[in-house]
């Protein structure tokens, strides 16, 4: 790309889907974000973007002409919160709110900064969300009307598989890139890359034993092709920010009967097996024990394993994954490699864990979950580079 491309973030979060387009080359002027603890950690990885810590529909022009280009900017991205769609088990589904139309949002902000294009990500079930109740209008038919009558009537919508784009976990996610140039060819990008497995994504990170408060800080001689690209400042371009050692690789700390529950567990298996495998008497002798709990949850404790990329990772990751060789859940950092944030990125904001109930913090495990994989981002960010490049000629 013969010129620097201009971004800006929308539901930021902690930053995955700028620090794959800031690898790209693009350059993210402003960024929206109502979690503080986001905003935290956002600003220590990218301290030249302008941060927003507001609700994104308080944010107005005044609070982001003065930091664009008087001609706009090329691309917005909108990552809006994907409760309200996801059918992984979550009740927020049923609701019909205004939550499910913050994609209005993303669209007003483009408006206003004039950009070429619009990247909207969300999960693939958006695509089967109703607007409301008892209609049989879908919200992603209601987006891409919208999309159209903002002048943006030229997009293409797609699903891609993280897994494809060099993330070692098993990720699907819908996306609508939108042009407000009728003429202008638009393509996803491709896949390019083999899986990665889970032994290949922690490689060189030390263990760390549970209940001892000890942060591993040291790499091992253990090296892998995707190791080393977690630890490229120059590909990721942070040479700035890199770190001389490990961050964010703390054990958490755990019961000993959950401790004996992980023991149980080989790589593949997860609660579930457990309450399949142990009936009767025996089950009820775990449960005494607690070491199998009284109701059985059917996405918890399940051990990874080393050859094959990782289930989804989300806002639960610390409950919903076992270390693939040791009898404890996966630190901040081993998370935070499976979703491919370089080994530089700090998550500084907000507590290691919190309770789920105050949803206006976020710990460092669902800033992680809930985050875009910065890889996937790049993924985009190189194939915009490409478009620009053939349209603009």
């Amino acid at each position: 790309m013969t010129r620097q491309l201009t971004h800006i973030d929308c539901f930021a979060g902690p930053g995955g889907i700028c620090t794959g387009l800031h690898a790209a080359g693009l350059k993210t002027l402003v960024a929206i974000e109502y979690i503080k603890s986001c905003c935290d950690t956002y600003k220590a990885n990218h301290p030249d973007v302008h941060m927003i810590h507001s609700d994104i529909r308080l944010v107005t022009e005044e609070q982001v002409l003065p930091h664009i280009p008087k001609e706009g900017v090329d691309l917005v991205t909108s990552g809006m919160p994907c409760e309200t769609f996801s059918t992984a088990g979550n009740t927020s589904r049923s609701f019909y709110d205004d939550r499910q139309f913050l994609f209005r949002e993303g669209i007003r902000i483009a408006k206003i900064c004039k950009a070429k294009m619009i990247l909207f990500e969300n999960v693939p079930a958006i695509t089967s969300k109703k607007a409301a109740k008892d209609s049989n209008q879908l919200i992603v038919d209601v987006l891409k009307k919208e999309l159209k009558e903002a002048g943006y009537g030229n997009f293409l919508e797609v699903v891609l598989d993280s897994t494809n784009f060099g993330v070692p976990q098993r990720r699907n996610r819908f996306f609508i890139l939108a042009c407000r140039y009728a003429d202008w060819w638009l393509q996803a990008p491709e896949r390019y890359c083999r899986h990665i497995g889970v032994g290949d994504a922690l490689a060189g990170l030390p263990n760390v034993i549970a209940n001892s408060g000890i942060e591993g800080k040291e790499y091992t001689d253990d090296h892998s092709p995707y190791e080393k690209l977690m630890r490229d400042d120059v590909f990721w371009k942070r040479e700035n920010l890199s770190k001389a050692t490990i961050t964010n690789h703390m054990p958490m700390k755990h019961r000993e009967c959950t401790l004996k529950r992980f023991s149980l567990l080989m790589p593949g298996e997860s609660l579930k097996t457990l309450f399949d495998r142990y009936g009767g008497e025996e089950r009820e002798k775990l449960q005494a024990e607690r070491i199998l709990p009284k109701k059985m949850f059917i996405k918890r404790n399940y051990r990874l394993k080393e050859s094959e990329p990782s289930p989804t990772v989300t806002s639960h990751c610390l409950d919903e994954f076992v270390h693939p060789k040791y009898d404890r859940a996966l630190t901040v950092r081993e998370c935070a490699r499976l979703q491919s944030f370089p080994d530089s990125y700090d998550f500084v904001g907000g507590p290691y864990i919190v309770p789920h109930i105050d949803r206006t913090v976020q710990d460092k495990y669902e800033q992680i979950g809930d985050a875009v994989p910065p890889l996937l981002a790049y993924a985009w960010g190189e194939q915009i580079n490409r478009l620009f490049e053939i349209n603009e000629k």
